[in-house]
């Protein structure tokens, strides 16, 4: 092993969605090119906002990838309402494909730690210091913890 195989840096997210699209095309998978494509066009969306203007990081393009995965799930629901299960199933499919680019979820064990940390750290008394808590747990868990489940987590330890 050379001193130059040592240093391989891990591949970044974006160049990993420009191989996956390329597999995709070549295997003929429509489906998963359409979510890998939507994708993509999000990403490129969030890199020319005026806000941003510069190629996003790893940390970026999965914030990115999360809000698309929370909207396929979200559609899922309510074509799943509207009696239109075919197009939930396909929400739920491109979901799935773009799950891959997020990373593992907390467990219950972990993000109760978090919180029981946060709590601690901010030495907080009750429902009024809901969000100093969000903040800390929020910013600890990445985007591997949806809000609405901390949230709710928070506001069970608070008493609130």
């Amino acid at each position: 092993m050379t001193e130059r195989d040592e240093a391989v840096e891990p591949e970044r997210l974006k160049d990993r969605l420009r191989r996956e699209m390329t597999e995709a095309m070549k295997a003929r998978d429509a489906d998963r090119l359409s979510a890998l494509r939507m994708l993509a066009a999000a990403v490129k969306n969030e890199e020319v906002r005026p806000e941003v203007l510069h190629e996003l990081d790893d940390d970026e393009f999965r914030a990115v990838a999360s809000r698309e995965v929370k909207r396929r799930k979200e559609a899922a629901e309510a074509f799943a309402g509207a009696g239109r299960e075919d197009r939930a199933e396909k929400e739920r499919a491109e979901a799935v494909v773009l799950e891959t680019y997020l990373p593992a979820g907390l467990s219950e064990q972990e993000l109760t730690a978090l919180i029981d940390g946060a709590i601690e750290a901010s030495n907080v008394s009750g429902p009024g210091d809901f969000g100093t808590v969000m903040r800390l747990v929020m910013a600890q868990a990445k985007g591997r913890a949806d809000g609405a489940v901390v949230g709710a987590k928070v506001r069970e330890r608070l008493g609130g």
